[in-house]
């Protein structure tokens, strides 16, 4: 008899769990709408509100919009006519920043929420998920000796992975300040790219590793040993920032990798490439790694070194190093930045430093500035350039 009253009220308690959002419902408004012109139209219901505005990442109009309201507490806004890509926005209710609460697709970019629509007939579509055989991303954790912890890393694997006896050449690609190892695969829709640009020949197969790169850290906010006490802030404002650790630790993610994984374990099969402060990372990776990577892309690079202490060993001697790497042989060095980045400058003058050195690279160059939009973009020009 007891133990049927216990599997009654265990019964009881998951039929109250399984009817939590019962009376949830899909909102009634459209928003965002994507117009057949590639013009956005956003909808906020907000009757008591006296001003809002869409905060957007797109590059018309600054992002920016102000929304009119209608007579039933409906506002709206419309868009210019935009390019394909993937975008982000918020909405600011009398200021207070929110998501659109009838879009239920958000992603994190450091420690903020943001809303995302994509259009499509052009880069967006390979952030998006087509009728392909598809790779796998897992996380998975190894242990830094160096850094003293278990660390996580997310690992993209191409689709039919393990069900042939193949080995894999290895892209290590590293996230900007505020990231982790998420944000590579949230934001830059990694896995996606990969399953697209395989899929129709312009990449080969590779496997994709995306470390930590907050050294002070485990893992991703929510994800380490601390849980949810570690709030998701700028690198920068976390211990161990640029001093070099991460860089001079680096091959112990490529031992973990190459024991672990089905990988090429050799030179001519590794690649590294990263934003902003995993620009950064790149650089000093790959120079003080010379025998590890054959492909170099740094995107957005975090590299006018001010506020470092350039003196350091893992810093110390850049040109011997950038010379050093170039007499021992690389197949590609790619850098890419925005014109209106805010490192744009520090940019042009590391490629009037490899110049000077006679080091070659290859060096792209786009419109706009710090934002994922490139980021992605330059994904698809870097990409294809590996391992052929």
């Amino acid at each position: 008899m007891k133990s049927k009253l216990i599997l009654l009220l265990l019964l009881l308690v998951s039929s109250v769990y399984a009817q939590q959002n019962v009376h949830s419902k899909p909102s009634a408004l459209v928003s965002p709408q994507i117009n057949e012109d590639n013009s956005v139209t956003f909808r906020l219901h907000a009757p008591k509100a006296k001003k809002v505005e869409v905060m957007g990442d797109w590059e018309a109009l600054n992002g920016r919009g102000t929304m009119v309201r209608g007579k039933d507490g409906v506002w709206e806004y419309s868009t210019p006519v935009l390019p394909s890509e993937l975008y982000t926005y918020r909405f600011n209710i009398d200021g207070v920043v929110v998501t659109d609460p009838a879009n239920p697709f958000v992603r994190r970019d450091v420690g903020n929420q943001f809303s995302i629509f994509y259009i499509g007939n052009g880069c967006a579509d390979y952030y998006q998920v087509r009728d392909v055989p598809h790779g796998s991303m897992t996380t998975t954790w190894y242990h830094s000796n160096q850094l003293n912890a278990d660390r996580r890393v997310s690992i993209y694997t191409p689709p039919f992975y393990g069900k042939m006896n193949k080995s894999y050449p290895v892209l290590y690609l590293l996230h900007g300040s505020g990231g982790d190892e998420l944000a590579w695969v949230e934001l830059g829709h990694v896995a996606r790219i990969m399953d697209n640009l395989i899929a129709e020949g312009k990449a080969e197969p590779m496997i994709v590793v995306m470390p930590n790169g907050n050294v002070s850290k485990q893992a991703a906010p929510g994800e380490t040993s601390e849980n949810l006490a570690y709030r998701p802030v700028s690198t920068n404002q976390l211990p161990g920032y640029k001093k070099g650790t991460y860089e001079m630790a680096f091959s112990e993610i490529v031992n973990f990798v190459d024991a672990t994984y089905r990988t090429i374990p050799e030179k001519s099969a590794r690649a590294v490439a990263g934003l902003s402060m995993g620009g950064f990372h790149t650089l000093f990776v790959s120079v003080n790694h010379p025998n590890l990577f054959d492909y170099v892309g740094m995107f957005s690079a975090g590299i006018n070194f001010n506020g470092i202490d350039m003196q350091l060993p893992p810093y110390a001697d850049l040109d011997g190093k950038l010379k050093k790497y170039h007499e021992i042989g690389y197949r590609l060095f790619w850098i890419a930045c925005g014109n209106t980045d805010f490192l744009y400058e520090a940019n042009k003058d590391f490629l009037k430093r490899l110049d000077t050195l006679k080091v070659p690279y290859e060096y792209h160059e786009s419109s706009r500035g710090h934002l994922w939009a490139n980021w992605r973009q330059y994904m698809l020009k870097f990409v294809p350039k590996l391992f052929k």
